[in-house]
């Protein structure tokens, strides 16, 4: 921790700064999160049963939701590169109207894997928006949250316990 502040990204000067993990030790890491999607009822019909003119919306939302995760140093300020050993995209169906889409992401490193799992659900969440805006512009991408998370100095999180 920064010794003038508990906010670990700032120096002591008050300014942005990288944070240093050379002395923390290698573990496992693992972060779940999850994200939902809504729109019309025939919105989420066409995307499950892949009826789309673009394709096969949750193949590329799942393809764009790793490519996210893999990208997040260069989309999150100061977001150490991390070698991800796995991610996995999940994306289900849970009312007529919407769909929950959730991210794990693993490595074995220095530092925590939540920014991968978050990037991984948002990114995928825009794809199926790209996918199917031109048959619904008012989708909703909402409640974007880490629920899980293993490994480290910190321990572990479960949201809701």
């Amino acid at each position: 921790m920064n010794e003038t502040s508990p906010l670990t990204h700032l120096n002591r000067k008050g300014e942005a700064h990288m944070v240093d993990i050379a002395a923390k030790n290698i573990t496992r890491r693992e972060a779940v999160a999850q994200g939902t999607i809504s729109g019309r009822e025939e919105t989420l019909n066409a995307i499950f049963s892949q009826d789309l003119k673009k394709g096969d919306a949750l193949a590329t939302a799942r393809i764009a939701g790793i490519m996210g995760a893999k990208k997040t140093p260069d989309l999150i300020p100061l977001c150490h590169p991390i070698a991800l050993n796995k991610v996995e995209i999940n994306i289900e169906r849970v009312s007529p109207t919407s769909a929950r889409i959730e991210a794990v992401a693993r490595c074995e490193g220095k530092t925590g894997v939540e920014m991968e799992a978050l990037t991984a659900v948002s990114v995928a969440a825009l794809a199926l928006y790209d996918m199917a805006k031109a048959i619904d512009r008012e989708m909703i991408i909402s409640d974007i949250m880490l629920t899980a998370k293993s490994g480290g100095k910190s321990g572990n999180f479960t949201r809701g316990t």
